[in-house]
């Protein structure tokens, strides 16, 4: 995975607990281009990859903008990046990826934030604006202290495209999305990021009116329900060298993989950003993953080797 030195232009306080950072190339070459709803990976310290989605609009070159929420239960990424990072700080990240395109072709676009997950959803907003496409955003948070880059969505560009909500409580914010998405306009596209209740919530909701391919999601975290299931032994064939290898309960494919000397680029190891992304040739994965779609699970012909495992006796990887 190819990789670059940065360093931290700006920082700012965007909102309670969120803090943005403008990235700029180390020696001030330009940096790769980006589609809306891409991330990178960061390498905040040793043993700490994060990835941080692409807030500003690829129209904006020259810099990347990430935000980064201080969590209550950080493992030392949010922290770090809270607690030691300064301007002038120089960092290595990977090249942008997108796991949450936009499709150009839809007629109209529904954009919906809660909390951090306003982030790819602004790097949308900016593109959609520049363009002049159709699109609405309906940003969920707290209070408007815990609404971060409120000013930027405040501003004439976005004038009657955005709709501010705080403070919903859940029946009050069912009732919302209900409203919101009882009707699937031809051509509409959806797009949902947010904390795992807010995605559940509109995500069983737009389930009874929009279809499937029109939804489009982006998840922080796994959480516990995506590695519910049992834990036995399985065996994994690799295609191109006819090895067998046995997982065991406990481990992962990943790490079966790595102790035979098969390397697969990994970067959260929690089923979320799709990094790892495996073809399967023959047998059935048990999906524990949130990056795939259900239709795309039921096909079987790919997986997320991090966390997924088997419910066949054998998976035939095409590796």
């Amino acid at each position: 995975m190819s990789t670059r030195l940065v360093r931290i232009d700006a920082i700012r306080r965007e909102a309670i607990d969120i803090v943005s950072f403008e990235l700029a190339d180390a020696q001030d070459q330009s940096l790769p281009r980006f589609t809306p709803g891409s991330h990178i990976d960061v390498h905040v310290g040793p043993g700490l990859l994060r990835q941080y989605s692409l807030c500003n609009g690829p129209e904006r070159s020259g810099r990347y903008l990430i935000a980064v929420k201080k969590e209550l239960d950080s493992r030392g990424g949010s922290r770090a990046m809270h607690e030691q990072m300064k301007v002038g700080e120089l960092l290595t990240i990977s090249a942008p990826r997108n796991h949450f395109s936009m499709n150009s072709m839809a007629s109209h676009h529904l954009l919906l934030a809660a909390g951090i997950g306003v982030t790819p959803i602004l790097c949308m907003a900016s593109h959609l604006a520049a363009q002049g496409a159709s699109f609405q955003l309906q940003y969920f948070t707290r209070s408007i202290e815990h609404t971060a880059f409120r000013a930027d969505l405040s501003g004439p560009q976005f004038n009657g495209k955005v709709s501010f909500h705080h403070g919903m409580g859940p029946n009050e914010l069912r009732d919302h999305l209900q409203s919101l998405l009882r009707i699937a306009p031809s051509g509409a596209h959806l797009y949902l990021c947010g904390p795992r209740p807010f995605m559940q919530m509109a995500g069983a909701i737009a389930a009874l009116q929009w279809p499937s391919q029109a939804v489009h999601r982006e998840y922080f975290s796994a959480g516990p329900a995506s590695h519910a299931g049992s834990e036995t032994a399985f065996q994994v064939k690799l295609a191109r060298s006819g090895a067998i290898l046995t997982v065991s309960p406990g481990q992962s494919i990943v790490q079966v993989l790595a102790q035979h000397g098969v390397g697969i680029d990994t970067s959260c190891s929690k089923g979320v950003c799709g990094t790892c992304l495996t073809g399967v040739l023959e047998g059935v994965p048990d999906h524990r993953d949130v990056f795939l779609g259900q239709d795309q699970k039921l096909r079987c012909d790919r997986m997320l080797p991090c966390v997924s495992r088997s419910k066949s006796e054998i998976l035939v990887l095409d590796i």
